[in-house]
Protein backbone atom coordinates (compact mmCIF):
# COMPACT_ATOMS: atom_id res chain seq x y z
CA UNK A 1 0.00 0.00 0.00
CA UNK A 2 1.71 3.36 -1.02
CA UNK A 3 2.17 5.82 2.17
CA UNK A 4 0.21 8.00 1.86
CA UNK A 5 -2.92 5.94 1.54
CA UNK A 6 -1.98 3.97 4.40
CA UNK A 7 -1.00 7.22 6.30
CA UNK A 8 -4.93 7.83 5.11
CA UNK A 9 -5.91 5.11 6.78
CA UNK A 10 -4.36 5.24 9.94
CA UNK A 11 -5.99 8.58 10.26
CA UNK A 12 -9.56 7.79 9.23
CA UNK A 13 -9.09 4.54 11.72
CA UNK A 14 -8.08 7.00 14.46
CA UNK A 15 -11.20 9.91 13.15
CA UNK A 16 -13.68 6.69 13.64
CA UNK A 17 -12.08 5.18 16.93
CA UNK A 18 -12.16 9.11 18.14
CA UNK A 19 -16.03 9.67 17.62
CA UNK A 20 -17.28 6.22 18.22
CA UNK A 21 -15.49 6.90 21.66
CA UNK A 22 -16.89 10.37 22.27
CA UNK A 23 -20.69 8.92 21.35
CA UNK A 24 -20.44 6.12 23.89
CA UNK A 25 -19.46 8.41 26.60
CA UNK A 26 -22.12 10.98 25.87
CA UNK A 27 -24.98 8.12 25.88
CA UNK A 28 -23.37 6.55 29.11
CA UNK A 29 -23.51 10.36 30.36
CA UNK A 30 -26.90 10.23 29.86
CA UNK A 31 -27.64 12.18 26.43
CA UNK A 32 -29.86 10.71 24.26
CA UNK A 33 -28.26 11.73 20.93
CA UNK A 34 -24.82 12.39 20.10
CA UNK A 35 -23.49 14.34 16.30
CA UNK A 36 -20.48 15.87 14.86
CA UNK A 37 -20.11 18.53 12.42
CA UNK A 38 -17.89 20.93 11.14
CA UNK A 39 -17.08 24.70 11.83
CA UNK A 40 -17.45 26.18 8.51
CA UNK A 41 -20.86 24.14 8.75
CA UNK A 42 -23.14 27.47 9.10
CA UNK A 43 -21.73 29.92 5.99
CA UNK A 44 -25.71 31.32 6.19
CA UNK A 45 -25.60 32.76 9.76
CA UNK A 46 -23.76 35.91 9.56
CA UNK A 47 -26.10 37.26 7.17
CA UNK A 48 -29.21 35.56 9.13
CA UNK A 49 -28.52 37.17 12.33
CA UNK A 50 -27.27 40.64 10.75
CA UNK A 51 -30.98 40.60 9.35
CA UNK A 52 -32.04 39.42 12.90
CA UNK A 53 -30.26 42.47 14.51
CA UNK A 54 -31.01 44.79 12.21
CA UNK A 55 -34.62 44.50 12.33
CA UNK A 56 -34.22 44.92 16.35
CA UNK A 57 -36.03 41.57 16.88
CA UNK A 58 -33.63 41.11 20.11
CA UNK A 59 -35.20 43.41 21.93
CA UNK A 60 -32.91 44.28 25.00
CA UNK A 61 -30.65 41.56 24.23
CA UNK A 62 -27.57 43.64 23.50
CA UNK A 63 -25.30 40.87 23.97
CA UNK A 64 -26.36 39.51 20.98
CA UNK A 65 -25.02 42.44 19.01
CA UNK A 66 -21.80 43.23 20.94
CA UNK A 67 -21.12 39.23 20.47
CA UNK A 68 -22.63 38.94 16.53
CA UNK A 69 -19.15 37.90 15.13
CA UNK A 70 -17.95 34.90 17.21
CA UNK A 71 -21.76 34.32 17.43
CA UNK A 72 -21.73 33.69 13.54
CA UNK A 73 -18.75 32.13 12.88
CA UNK A 74 -17.43 29.22 15.16
CA UNK A 75 -13.76 29.62 13.99
CA UNK A 76 -14.24 33.33 15.49
CA UNK A 77 -14.77 32.03 18.89
CA UNK A 78 -12.02 29.57 18.81
CA UNK A 79 -9.48 29.17 15.93
CA UNK A 80 -8.21 26.04 16.22
CA UNK A 81 -11.34 23.99 16.21
CA UNK A 82 -11.30 21.03 14.03
CA UNK A 83 -14.80 19.41 15.04
CA UNK A 84 -17.63 20.19 16.77
CA UNK A 85 -19.96 18.24 18.51
CA UNK A 86 -23.51 18.66 19.52
CA UNK A 87 -25.42 17.26 21.92
CA UNK A 88 -28.73 16.98 22.98
CA UNK A 89 -31.25 15.48 26.16
CA UNK A 90 -34.58 15.08 26.17
CA UNK A 91 -36.58 16.88 28.50
CA UNK A 92 -40.60 16.01 26.80
CA UNK A 93 -42.98 16.75 29.73
CA UNK A 94 -45.67 13.87 30.69
CA UNK A 95 -48.58 15.92 29.40
CA UNK A 96 -49.65 18.67 27.25
CA UNK A 97 -48.45 21.70 29.27
CA UNK A 98 -50.67 23.72 28.07
CA UNK A 99 -53.86 22.48 29.60
CA UNK A 100 -52.54 24.58 32.61
CA UNK A 101 -53.67 27.76 30.82
CA UNK A 102 -57.15 27.04 31.53
CA UNK A 103 -56.12 27.33 35.10
CA UNK A 104 -55.84 31.17 36.12
CA UNK A 105 -55.12 30.89 39.86
CA UNK A 106 -52.24 28.71 38.84
CA UNK A 107 -48.60 29.78 37.72
CA UNK A 108 -47.92 28.63 34.67
CA UNK A 109 -43.91 27.58 34.26
CA UNK A 110 -42.30 26.59 31.30
CA UNK A 111 -41.02 23.09 31.10
CA UNK A 112 -37.58 23.54 30.71
CA UNK A 113 -37.80 25.15 33.82
CA UNK A 114 -39.64 22.91 36.00
CA UNK A 115 -36.47 21.09 37.27
CA UNK A 116 -32.49 22.01 38.08
CA UNK A 117 -30.67 24.47 35.75
CA UNK A 118 -30.32 22.43 32.69
CA UNK A 119 -27.35 24.51 32.23
CA UNK A 120 -25.61 22.96 35.25
CA UNK A 121 -27.55 19.78 34.27
CA UNK A 122 -25.67 19.50 30.84
CA UNK A 123 -22.53 20.90 31.78
CA UNK A 124 -21.55 19.19 34.46
CA UNK A 125 -22.26 15.90 32.35
CA UNK A 126 -20.34 17.75 29.37
CA UNK A 127 -17.28 18.22 31.54
CA UNK A 128 -16.75 14.80 32.38
CA UNK A 129 -17.29 13.57 28.58
CA UNK A 130 -15.45 16.21 27.50
CA UNK A 131 -12.48 15.35 30.15
CA UNK A 132 -12.63 11.47 29.12
CA UNK A 133 -12.48 13.01 25.49
CA UNK A 134 -9.32 15.18 25.71
CA UNK A 135 -7.29 12.00 27.83
CA UNK A 136 -8.12 9.51 24.70
CA UNK A 137 -7.70 11.96 21.63
CA UNK A 138 -4.84 13.99 23.77
CA UNK A 139 -6.39 16.98 21.72
CA UNK A 140 -8.02 20.59 23.06
CA UNK A 141 -11.72 20.89 23.89
CA UNK A 142 -14.15 23.37 25.23
CA UNK A 143 -17.47 22.69 26.51
CA UNK A 144 -20.79 25.06 25.69
CA UNK A 145 -24.43 25.21 27.31
CA UNK A 146 -25.94 28.36 25.99
CA UNK A 147 -24.22 30.78 27.64
CA UNK A 148 -21.59 31.22 25.48
CA UNK A 149 -21.88 32.77 21.96
CA UNK A 150 -22.51 29.85 19.94
CA UNK A 151 -25.29 29.04 17.55
CA UNK A 152 -26.39 25.82 18.68
CA UNK A 153 -29.57 25.45 16.55
CA UNK A 154 -28.18 25.82 13.51
CA UNK A 155 -25.16 24.00 14.16
CA UNK A 156 -27.60 20.92 15.31
CA UNK A 157 -29.14 21.09 12.11
CA UNK A 158 -25.80 20.53 10.19
CA UNK A 159 -24.85 17.91 12.92
CA UNK A 160 -28.20 16.15 11.87
CA UNK A 161 -29.73 16.43 15.21
CA UNK A 162 -33.15 17.78 14.15
CA UNK A 163 -33.83 21.29 12.08
CA UNK A 164 -34.98 24.63 13.04
CA UNK A 165 -39.19 24.51 12.35
CA UNK A 166 -40.79 27.59 11.53
CA UNK A 167 -40.75 28.61 15.49
CA UNK A 168 -36.46 29.24 14.85
CA UNK A 169 -36.47 26.16 17.59
CA UNK A 170 -34.80 22.89 16.93
CA UNK A 171 -37.21 20.19 16.10
CA UNK A 172 -36.21 16.21 15.79
CA UNK A 173 -37.89 13.11 14.44
CA UNK A 174 -37.08 11.58 17.79
CA UNK A 175 -37.94 13.94 20.11
CA UNK A 176 -40.08 16.27 18.85
CA UNK A 177 -39.40 20.27 19.66
CA UNK A 178 -37.93 19.25 23.59
CA UNK A 179 -34.55 18.53 23.33
CA UNK A 180 -31.42 20.50 25.38
CA UNK A 181 -28.32 21.70 23.59
CA UNK A 182 -24.85 21.50 24.25
CA UNK A 183 -21.78 21.84 22.38
CA UNK A 184 -18.19 20.80 22.76
CA UNK A 185 -15.71 21.97 20.65
CA UNK A 186 -12.34 20.45 19.95
CA UNK A 187 -9.23 20.76 17.59
CA UNK A 188 -9.73 16.74 17.13
CA UNK A 189 -10.39 15.47 13.39
CA UNK A 190 -13.76 13.27 13.84
CA UNK A 191 -16.09 12.24 11.50
CA UNK A 192 -18.64 14.50 10.31
CA UNK A 193 -22.55 13.85 10.61
CA UNK A 194 -24.71 14.35 7.69
CA UNK A 195 -27.13 17.09 8.31
CA UNK A 196 -30.86 16.82 8.57
CA UNK A 197 -33.71 18.28 6.31
CA UNK A 198 -36.55 20.58 7.29
CA UNK A 199 -39.44 18.44 7.75
CA UNK A 200 -42.17 21.33 8.91
CA UNK A 201 -43.63 21.05 4.90
CA UNK A 202 -46.67 23.34 5.08
CA UNK A 203 -47.78 22.95 8.78
CA UNK A 204 -47.29 25.69 10.34
CA UNK A 205 -49.35 24.72 14.01
CA UNK A 206 -46.67 26.77 15.78
CA UNK A 207 -47.22 29.76 13.97
CA UNK A 208 -50.50 29.92 14.71
CA UNK A 209 -50.36 28.69 18.85
CA UNK A 210 -48.12 31.84 19.23
CA UNK A 211 -50.74 33.99 21.99
CA UNK A 212 -48.99 37.60 20.75
CA UNK A 213 -48.43 36.57 17.12
CA UNK A 214 -44.35 36.77 18.05
CA UNK A 215 -43.50 35.12 14.28
CA UNK A 216 -43.48 38.02 11.71
CA UNK A 217 -43.06 35.14 9.29
CA UNK A 218 -41.78 31.48 9.25
CA UNK A 219 -38.67 30.85 10.70
CA UNK A 220 -37.95 34.22 12.16
CA UNK A 221 -38.80 35.41 15.76
CA UNK A 222 -39.67 39.09 17.04
CA UNK A 223 -38.36 38.77 20.58
CA UNK A 224 -40.04 41.73 22.03
CA UNK A 225 -43.29 40.38 21.44
CA UNK A 226 -42.64 36.52 22.60
CA UNK A 227 -43.64 35.54 26.01
CA UNK A 228 -40.85 33.74 26.93
CA UNK A 229 -38.60 37.22 26.24
CA UNK A 230 -41.03 39.52 28.31
CA UNK A 231 -41.54 37.16 31.39
CA UNK A 232 -37.42 36.33 31.25
CA UNK A 233 -35.06 38.58 29.42
CA UNK A 234 -36.45 42.20 29.72
CA UNK A 235 -36.29 44.34 32.47
CA UNK A 236 -39.09 46.82 32.39
CA UNK A 237 -42.29 47.53 32.26
CA UNK A 238 -44.09 45.20 29.69
CA UNK A 239 -46.20 46.48 26.78
CA UNK A 240 -49.83 46.79 28.88
CA UNK A 241 -50.98 45.68 25.31
CA UNK A 242 -49.58 42.36 25.99
CA UNK A 243 -50.07 41.66 29.38
CA UNK A 244 -53.73 40.49 28.61
CA UNK A 245 -51.88 38.10 26.26
CA UNK A 246 -49.79 36.50 28.70
CA UNK A 247 -52.43 34.89 30.42
CA UNK A 248 -50.58 33.03 33.54
CA UNK A 249 -47.75 32.39 32.12
CA UNK A 250 -45.27 33.68 34.90
CA UNK A 251 -42.12 31.83 33.76
CA UNK A 252 -41.47 31.31 29.89
CA UNK A 253 -43.64 29.90 27.16
CA UNK A 254 -44.65 26.34 25.56
CA UNK A 255 -47.30 27.15 23.09
CA UNK A 256 -45.32 27.23 20.33
CA UNK A 257 -43.16 23.73 21.01
CA UNK A 258 -46.05 22.08 22.56
CA UNK A 259 -47.94 22.77 19.26
CA UNK A 260 -45.77 21.17 17.24
CA UNK A 261 -46.90 17.69 15.93
CA UNK A 262 -43.70 15.93 15.72
CA UNK A 263 -43.60 15.88 19.83
CA UNK A 264 -46.78 12.54 19.26
CA UNK A 265 -43.03 10.83 17.65
CA UNK A 266 -41.21 11.25 20.79
CA UNK A 267 -39.99 9.31 23.18
CA UNK A 268 -42.01 8.38 25.84
CA UNK A 269 -41.90 10.29 28.91
CA UNK A 270 -40.53 7.27 31.03
CA UNK A 271 -37.66 7.19 29.36
CA UNK A 272 -36.62 11.36 30.37
CA UNK A 273 -33.58 11.87 32.17
CA UNK A 274 -34.86 15.01 33.76
CA UNK A 275 -38.41 14.99 35.23
CA UNK A 276 -40.50 17.77 37.06
CA UNK A 277 -40.46 19.07 40.97
CA UNK A 278 -44.13 18.42 41.93
CA UNK A 279 -44.31 22.08 43.16
CA UNK A 280 -43.41 23.93 40.08
CA UNK A 281 -46.02 22.19 37.72
CA UNK A 282 -48.64 23.73 38.80
CA UNK A 283 -47.86 26.84 41.84
CA UNK A 284 -50.34 28.86 42.89
CA UNK A 285 -50.90 32.72 42.53
CA UNK A 286 -51.86 33.09 46.03
CA UNK A 287 -48.61 31.84 47.43
CA UNK A 288 -46.20 32.85 45.01
CA UNK A 289 -47.61 36.29 45.49
CA UNK A 290 -46.19 36.03 48.70
CA UNK A 291 -42.65 35.59 48.30
CA UNK A 292 -39.81 37.91 49.31
CA UNK A 293 -36.66 37.61 48.65
CA UNK A 294 -35.14 35.26 50.97
CA UNK A 295 -38.70 32.61 50.34
CA UNK A 296 -38.44 33.22 46.20
CA UNK A 297 -34.51 32.08 46.62
CA UNK A 298 -35.43 29.18 48.96
CA UNK A 299 -38.32 27.95 46.63
CA UNK A 300 -36.84 28.12 43.44
CA UNK A 301 -33.09 26.68 44.68
CA UNK A 302 -31.50 24.99 41.93
CA UNK A 303 -34.22 26.32 39.27
CA UNK A 304 -32.97 28.65 36.18
CA UNK A 305 -35.97 30.86 37.62
CA UNK A 306 -34.05 31.88 40.31
CA UNK A 307 -31.81 33.75 37.93
CA UNK A 308 -34.31 36.42 37.14
CA UNK A 309 -34.39 37.47 40.79
CA UNK A 310 -37.44 38.00 43.26
CA UNK A 311 -38.91 41.39 42.05
CA UNK A 312 -38.88 40.59 37.99
CA UNK A 313 -40.98 37.06 38.71
CA UNK A 314 -43.28 38.83 41.29
CA UNK A 315 -43.86 41.30 38.43
CA UNK A 316 -44.94 38.43 35.95
CA UNK A 317 -47.39 37.28 38.94
CA UNK A 318 -49.26 40.02 39.09
CA UNK A 319 -49.55 40.01 35.27
CA UNK A 320 -51.27 36.65 35.91
CA UNK A 321 -53.17 38.11 38.94
CA UNK A 322 -54.89 40.79 36.48
CA UNK A 323 -55.75 38.18 33.75
CA UNK A 324 -56.84 35.47 36.41
CA UNK A 325 -60.49 37.52 37.10
CA UNK A 326 -59.60 36.39 41.04
CA UNK A 327 -60.98 38.83 43.65
CA UNK A 328 -59.21 36.49 46.40
CA UNK A 329 -56.19 37.54 44.93
CA UNK A 330 -56.82 41.65 45.79
CA UNK A 331 -55.64 41.44 49.42
CA UNK A 332 -52.22 40.10 48.22
CA UNK A 333 -51.81 42.72 45.34
CA UNK A 334 -52.80 45.44 47.90
CA UNK A 335 -50.31 44.49 49.62
CA UNK A 336 -47.88 44.82 46.79
CA UNK A 337 -48.62 48.20 45.89
CA UNK A 338 -46.51 49.44 48.58
CA UNK A 339 -43.67 46.97 48.11
CA UNK A 340 -39.89 48.43 48.21
CA UNK A 341 -39.79 47.71 44.11
CA UNK A 342 -41.05 49.93 41.39
CA UNK A 343 -41.74 47.29 39.43
CA UNK A 344 -43.81 45.06 41.68
CA UNK A 345 -45.32 47.86 42.44
CA UNK A 346 -46.68 49.14 39.38
CA UNK A 347 -47.52 45.80 38.22
CA UNK A 348 -49.71 45.71 41.35
CA UNK A 349 -52.06 48.91 40.57
CA UNK A 350 -52.31 47.10 37.00
CA UNK A 351 -53.21 44.41 38.51
CA UNK A 352 -55.98 45.68 41.05
CA UNK A 353 -57.52 47.93 38.62
CA UNK A 354 -58.73 44.62 36.59
CA UNK A 355 -59.23 42.90 40.09
CA UNK A 356 -61.02 45.29 41.77
CA UNK A 357 -64.68 46.99 41.03
CA UNK A 358 -64.30 50.43 39.29
CA UNK A 359 -65.70 52.14 42.69
CA UNK A 360 -63.45 50.26 45.08
CA UNK A 361 -60.18 50.76 42.79
CA UNK A 362 -61.57 54.71 42.98
CA UNK A 363 -61.35 54.57 46.73
CA UNK A 364 -57.97 52.10 46.45
CA UNK A 365 -56.94 55.23 44.78
CA UNK A 366 -57.78 57.93 47.06
CA UNK A 367 -55.76 56.22 50.07
CA UNK A 368 -52.28 55.68 47.42
CA UNK A 369 -49.27 57.37 49.20
CA UNK A 370 -47.42 59.79 47.83
CA UNK A 371 -45.59 58.37 44.60
CA UNK A 372 -42.39 59.84 43.04
CA UNK A 373 -41.35 56.70 40.51
CA UNK A 374 -41.78 57.57 37.40
CA UNK A 375 -42.89 53.65 36.13
CA UNK A 376 -45.35 53.44 38.97
CA UNK A 377 -46.98 56.99 38.08
CA UNK A 378 -47.22 55.38 34.84
CA UNK A 379 -49.26 53.11 35.45
CA UNK A 380 -51.10 55.11 38.12
CA UNK A 381 -52.27 56.98 34.48
CA UNK A 382 -52.71 54.43 32.78
CA UNK A 383 -55.47 53.01 35.18
CA UNK A 384 -57.03 56.43 34.65
CA UNK A 385 -55.86 57.82 37.21
CA UNK A 386 -53.65 61.35 37.36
Amino acid sequence: MPGDALQTEKLDKRRRALTSFLKDEARDKGFDVCRVTYPGSIPQAPERLADFLGRGYHGTMDWMAETADRRSDPRVLWSDVRSIVLFGMNYGPDEDPRSILGKPDLGAISVYAQNRDYHDVIKGKLKEVATRFAARAGEDVKVFVDTAPVMEKPLAEQAGLGWQGKHTNLVSREFGSWLFLGSLFTTADLFIDEPERDHCGSCRACLDACPTNAFPAPYKIDARRCISYLTIEHKGAIDPALRPLIGNRIYGCDDCLAACPWNKFAVSASEMKLRAREDLKAPPLSFLLTLDGAGFRAFFSGSPVKRIGRDRFVRNCLIAAGNSGDAALVDVCTALSKDASPAVRGMAIWALSRLMTAGDFIDFAARRQNETDAEVLGEWKLAGVV
